[in-house]
């Protein structure tokens, strides 16, 4: 048997202390006896379940992965242009795509960048890939109305940031970078370099989104896209072409591979550095078949007597008023 107490057993003892010291003080000097050496029960139960008691359950491999990667998202106008699929937004393949990257580096911590006319953090490092993916699921481009161009480069500041303080933190730690978009650069200067970056990149991809015959792009409001509105350039629906010369540029000054994404495609995502262990380097941990179920049902088992037991005394109260009104109403 062994136990893992959601507090320290000295603490715990202390808690459940006061509250037994009153009811055996009842129990000693009053009536009712027996339910108060119920209620005893009660305390005793709790105090075991919180011990969470258990049983060794055998052994399961893990997976430690050593590296950080930091995924860097296009969200201009022109992440939903409809050519994803056939006519499915481009945000649909990123998200996609994102998810195999989770699932190909299980256990790595994940840190993610957008990028439009500004570039943001939205999630710093962190293990819970279930908020990188909420994050994405909840990322929209920017708003129509107040997009004024925007550079492909533009987070280059923030990756290098993110990198070089994520190096200086855990410098045992390998880094990975992908970046997600479509080259298309609106801004009238010449794109940033991610060059600063490359020195603390490990491995990593651009990926490539789009087509060259391009796609429409839906008008975007605060709340997502406007029903049936698309962005039109002198009286037709503007059509968003990926620039690939621009992507793979970010590629070579990144210092990692670039990949034209399709949805009939599979995603080709590099191997881990060799920081990550395998799973025999990994080691065994142990499992525990929890207990303390058992004296949940315990307890439940004692509440219900409890309220029956109320529930009795609720009755005969109640059939003795009901009795001392009627001899009342015979005797007036």
């Amino acid at each position: 048997m062994i136990f893992q107490p959601v507090l320290h057993p000295i603490l715990l003892a202390l808690l459940c202390a006061v509250p037994a010291f009153f009811v055996i003080r009842a129990l000693v000097k009053g009536s009712s006896r027996g339910l108060w050496a119920l209620r005893l029960g009660m305390i005793v139960v709790v105090f075991a379940m919180l011990l969470r008691p258990g049983i060794p359950g055998g052994t399961s491999q893990t997976l430690a992965t050593d590296t950080d990667v930091v995924i860097v998202v296009d969200t201009t106008a022109s992440i939903v242009a409809e050519d994803w699929a056939g006519d499915r937004p481009r945000i649909d393949g990123v998200r996609a795509d994102v998810q195999a990257i989770v699932d190909e580096y299980p256990g790595a911590r994940f840190a993610l960048i957008s990028f439009d006319a500004a570039a943001q953090l939205r999630l710093p490092l962190t293990t819970d890939a279930t908020a990188l993916m909420s994050s994405l699921d909840v990322m929209r481009p920017e708003v129509t109305d107040q997009s004024r161009g925007s550079s492909i480069g533009i987070a280059n500041r923030m990756l290098a940031d993110t990198l070089s303080a994520a190096a200086k933190a855990s410098p045992e730690r390998a880094r990975m970078v992908f970046y997600l978009g479509d080259g298309e650069q609106t801004a009238s200067r010449e794109p940033e370099s991610f060059a600063s970056s490359a020195k603390y990149v490990d491995g990593g991809a651009v990926l490539g989104y789009g087509t060259t015959d391009g796609g429409p792009m839906k008008k975007t409001t605060g709340a997502g896209a406007a029903a049936g509105e698309y962005i039109e350039y002198q009286g037709a629906p503007a059509m968003s072409v990926i620039d690939e010369d621009a992507l793979r540029q970010v590629s070579e000054q990144l210092g990692v591979e670039y990949q034209l994404r399709a949805a009939d495609a599979e995603i080709e995502l590099p191997q881990a550095p060799t920081s990550t262990t395998d799973y025999a380097a990994s080691g065994e941990v142990g499992n525990v078949i929890e207990l303390y179920w058992i004296a949940a049902l315990a307890l439940i088992a004692l509440l219900a007597v409890e309220v029956a037991i109320a529930t009795m005394s609720i009755v005969r109260l109640r059939g003795l008023s009901t009795s001392a009104r009627r001899e009342k109403g015979a005797t007036s």
